[in-house]
């Protein structure tokens, strides 16, 4: 017995040099499991009230992600010049506790018979537009905390806190949105928010102040997008992430009324099924960073593309039975797992090949870029939703993944990303001119 209690005790001391044993590095991390557990509910919650509650069409489930996407094609350019200018841990604090008003919200509107598809357009509206800047903020968070050559380790790090939260969320969710209603359960998810803003306020990091006496806006903003538009890497990384949204998003806005409407799984169901995305985070958020070390971050990127197409195949085939629960559990399972591989990969490429005076430009110019495509793939899928069938969307979502994923694989500039690379030189690329109120040694830090 003393010796099985000793075996799990050195099983479950972290290894010397592991990232969580730095204290910021783990408070970071817990902020992160408690705000994803939250986010978990919202998830469910959301889709659930307009499909059931509010008996929205496939149209309309397109227009409210639609409505979550736009604010970041129209505020992320001009966002990431004031990122450039501002401390960013706060504006993630603040985007934490803005987001946990909001959700309040729909409750309310429910108890006081306000609620409607037009109420919830408004609150994706302002849940978008703030995380177009403190989501921003969150990533460049992680690059002041974590050392650059660690950055995918890091993610993977991240991505198993969410993986984590995703195995519980889903389940918990259900049976909220069981016992007390879809908008009801939003409140869990408000206060989970304000308890990960609370953590984050405990950490300390030392970001060097920015001058903005000869700041200039546009001057700034095109500095930015001349900075992503030079680098080779980023642009393919934009169009091929870009592109993956597209199909995600297609997918995404006809999944819940599949399970709901085809397989006719009821709300607490669709949490039990929502387990299998977690157990596919889990697995890649594992594995992830060794597969990214031994077949390379770009190889990586495109696996997870392809699998993430698979899995929206399967379910587009699956029949209406206990298979095609399975097949849906399936596809959840293969989506987790494909999109955390996609993902440690493209944020550690972009963070790392990006001098830090760039950050918040470089992070705004590509989630600018990546999710321009979003929006039309959410109106894509709900009118082949609508005006198709469920199905089309699936397969729409399915074969672009899966051919999108080949074109990657044969792309130089992704195959042969094979290690992380180093940031580039500002004064190469940009000229002093494009960075108001820098030192010269700030221009060229690595």
């Amino acid at each position: 017995m003393k010796a099985w209690l000793q075996r799990l005790r050195r099983a479950m001391t972290l290894p010397q040099g592991d990232l969580l044993r730095d204290a910021t590095y783990r408070r970071l991390w817990t902020s992160i499991l408690i705000s994803s557990l939250g986010g978990q509910v919202t998830m469910l919650a959301l889709p659930l009230t307009a499909a059931v509650m509010l008996h929205a069409t496939p149209t309309q489930m397109g227009l409210l992600t639609a409505m979550e996407i736009i604010p970041f094609v129209l505020f992320s350019l001009p966002a990431g010049v004031w990122l450039d200018r501002v401390r960013k841990l706060p504006v993630y604090v603040i985007g934490e506790t803005a987001i946990a008003l909001i959700l309040v919200t729909v409750p309310l509107a429910m108890w006081f018979d306000m609620l409607s598809m037009t109420w919830l357009y408004v609150v994706g509206f302002v849940i978008g537009t703030i995380y177009t800047t403190a989501g921003s903020a969150a990533q460049i968070v992680l690059t002041q905390v974590v050392a650059r050559e660690r950055l995918v380790e890091a993610h993977a790090k991240n991505a198993l806190a969410s993986s984590g939260a995703e195995v519980a969320g889903p389940g918990v969710a259900g049976v909220l949105i069981k016992v007390v209603g879809a908008p009801v359960a939003l409140l869990v998810d408000a206060a989970l928010l304000l308890l990960s803003a609370f953590i984050l306020r405990g950490i300390h990091i030392q970001e060097a102040p920015v001058s903005t006496k000869e700041a200039h806006f546009w001057r700034d903003l095109k500095a930015g997008v001349r900075f992503v538009r030079g680098q080779r890497l980023l642009v393919t990384l934009a169009m091929t992430v870009g592109g993956w949204q597209l199909f995600h998003q297609a997918a995404m806005v006809v999944q819940i009324l599949f399970a709901t409407r085809i397989l006719g799984l009821t709300a607490q169901s669709v949490g039990l099924s929502y387990v299998a995305l977690g157990a596919g985070t889990v697995l890649s958020s594992v594995v992830g960073h060794r597969v990214s070390k031994r077949i390379g971050p770009g190889p990586s990127l495109t696996l997870g593309l392809g699998t993430c197409g698979a899995g929206w195949l399967v379910l587009s085939i699956a029949p209406a039975n206990a298979w095609g629960v399975a097949a849906f559990a399936l596809m959840l399972f293969l989506f987790g797992f494909g999109a955390v591989l996609i993902f440690i990969n493209f944020l550690s490429l972009r963070q790392a090949v990006t001098p830090a005076p760039l950050l918040g430009r470089m992070t705004s110019t590509m989630r600018w870029l990546i999710l321009i495509p979003a929006g039309p793939g959410a109106l894509i899928g709900g009118w082949l939703g609508e005006h198709v069938g469920l199905r089309a969307a699936l397969v729409f979502a399915g074969v672009g993944a899966l051919l999108l994923s080949l074109v990657a694989a044969r792309h130089p500039v992704i195959s042969g990303v094979r290690e992380l690379p180093k940031p580039e030189d500002l004064d190469e690329h940009l000229g002093a001119e494009g960075m108001p109120g820098l030192s010269p040694d700030l221009l060229t830090s690595k």
